[in-house]
């Protein structure tokens, strides 16, 4: 399973570069997000808009509602500002944490590692090389501010 695994990733490794322009949000992100995401992400009645969120985030995480990412510009409030690094932090496969745990969302990248490694190389794809960072817009806790160098490494093509 895990050679499985390590093969899926070095595959997607070598393939990030020649994939990076190619993906964008309308043709590859934003289907992906409606199939893995939309179930508690959606634009429906009940899925608040980032402020919304942030208002009363007890009350959305109660009821599994998170903030909306069904569009472009919501999706980037969670990227790059005001929510920077939410998207990766909550995304991320563990590689880039000091305690190797992945983010509480990196299982709904897929039914299994393989559809998740997958997903998560489109993700970086689209992100751009050096564009997933975990850092917050100002420093929080053990999780440094993004810097402006950072932020400039985003692609996000449309």
């Amino acid at each position: 399973m895990k050679l499985k695994l390590l093969a899926v990733l070095a595959g997607a490794a070598v393939a990030l570069p020649a994939m990076a322009a190619d993906v964008t949000y309308r043709k590859d992100i934003a289907p992906l997000i409606k199939a893995q995401c939309a179930e508690c992400h959606a634009a429906t009645a009940d899925a608040p808009t980032l402020a919304e969120f942030k208002l009363d985030e007890e009350k959305y995480t109660k009821a599994k509602v998170g903030p909306r990412s069904d569009t472009y510009e919501n999706l980037l409030m969670l990227i790059a500002y005001p929510d920077t690094g939410a998207f990766m932090r909550r995304l991320d496969d563990g590689s880039n944490t000091p305690d190797k745990k992945p983010g509480n969302m990196y299982t709904k990248l897929g039914e299994n590692d393989a559809e998740r490694a997958k997903n998560l190389a489109v993700i970086k794809a689209w992100l751009g090389d050096g564009g997933w960072n975990l850092n917050r817009f100002n420093k929080k806790g053990d999780v440094p501010g993004v810097t402006k160098e950072q932020l400039e490494k985003l692609k996000l093509k449309y």
